[in-house]
């Protein structure tokens, strides 16, 4: 744990309950064939968190600050920060709600209570964590359930005997099926997440502090983001795997009820208390970074101090905590609420992205620390692909293709 940096906090903020209900979606109803766009993502993350944690390093600004301060005309200062406050702010209010809904979905499965009053519960319970200010700690523990969790998944990946020579063939030879399109979006915007490019600019500064050596700092926190991101996509492959050889081409009906099945093979009857606790654990973590990267995101792009102390800093966080809770309790469905939030992250993400290249290239912000060609390009890529599945998803909703 102790070689874990920012990285791990990434990694516990994109492997919540949209990672196992969209990872589990996607294996339950397309079994190996859509491996492709996790490993897609897996890279895609690899390359926009290294940009993300060198600006914070580098520049010692977040991603909203550094968008404020990079152009010089006022209207595309004005156009970056409703684009800040649009995507990010508003955005993690629909994405908090599938964190709370997916923990509450969790608890409602081992006990008589419904929901909408676990979402309550986990909501009050995020809310007292931000609200003191001393969340560190517990963080600590919740991000060691994931990793319980996540171990439990790559075993039982292990021990339901996948067909590797289809998981391989998933991988490296793309395809989609008819009607993946929103399920390929989800599984990239589950894992790419683009409040993650905010949180990761702002929590590498409280990690290597500014009297650090750059080249040192930079050479940890790309260890720390490839150790923390590959565990992070390992555990997505696994939970996609372990749904496609539970639940793809048999009778079974792939529902929030029956995902805990996944877990049978090792954990028996205890599965659904064992997967309950893990689901939660994600919930609450998600449910913490997801406000409070949009506070560091709105703060930024409005010049307002980032400071965890700060009255507006509070209100933000506050907000988007309670949007989430809300639109929980009053009963959004957990599957389409999750589903749609990681939907909603892939469409978001070619614009942050866009917005992070033209920082990335600002040289007096960051010296001889730009972007390289290659970095550029694999942004660009990154760009085009997730544009252009999100494109075709608006054409074949309007009947155009």
């Amino acid at each position: 744990m102790k070689r874990f940096g920012p990285g791990l906090l990434v990694m516990a903020a994109f492997v919540g309950p949209g990672t196992v209900t969209t990872a589990s979606k996607a294996g339950a109803h397309y079994g190996y064939t859509l491996m492709w766009a996790l490993l897609f993502s897996i890279i895609a993350t690899l390359v926009l968190q290294e940009m993300s944690s060198r600006l914070g390093l580098v520049s010692r600004k977040n991603l909203a600050q550094a968008l404020r301060s990079s152009f010089n005309l006022p209207f595309f200062n004005i156009a970056a920060s409703i684009m800040v406050v649009l995507a990010i702010g508003f955005g993690n209010a629909a994405y908090e709600s599938g964190n709370i809904a997916g923990a509450a979905m969790g608890l409602a499965a081992i006990s008589p209570l419904p929901n909408n009053v676990w979402a309550l519960v986990v909501g009050l319970s995020a809310f007292s964590l931000l609200a003191i200010g001393k969340y560190a700690l517990i963080e600590k523990g919740l991000m060691l359930l994931v990793l319980i969790m996540s171990i439990v998944f790559i075993a039982t990946a292990v021990m339901v005997q996948p067909d590797f020579s289809s998981l391989w063939r998933g991988l490296s030879q793309p395809s989609m099926p008819t009607g993946s399109t929103l399920t390929v979006i989800a599984l990239i915007g589950t894992t790419v997440v683009p409040y993650n490019l905010f949180l990761h600019s702002s929590t590498v500064q409280e990690k290597w502090p500014a009297d650090m050596d750059v080249a040192c700092a930079l050479k940890e926190s790309r260890q720390d983001n490839a150790y923390a991101i590959g565990l992070g996509g390992l555990i997505t492959i696994a939970i996609v795997t372990t749904a496609a050889s539970a639940f793809y081409g048999s009778d079974s009906q792939f529902s929030a009820s029956t995902i805990s099945q996944q877990l049978e093979p090792l954990l028996g009857s205890y599965a659904k208390y064992f997967f309950a606790i893990g689901l939660l654990a994600a919930g609450l973590t998600s449910a913490i970074a997801s406000p409070l990267a949009a506070a560091y995101a709105v703060s930024g792009a409005m010049g307002w101090p980032v400071e965890l102390n700060n009255k507006r800093f509070k209100c933000i966080w506050a907000l988007v905590l309670l949007s989430g809770t809300v639109a929980a309790a009053l009963g959004t469905s957990p599957i389409s609420a999750i589903i749609f939030a990681q939907a909603a992250n892939g469409f978001l993400l070619p614009v942050v992205a866009v917005f992070l290249l033209i920082v990335m290239n600002q040289k007096n912000l960051l010296g001889k620390y730009t972007n390289s060609p290659l970095a550029n390009i694999l942004g660009a890529i990154v760009v085009l692909t997730v544009s252009g599945l999100g494109l075709f998803k608006l054409a074949t909703a309007f009947n155009i293709v």
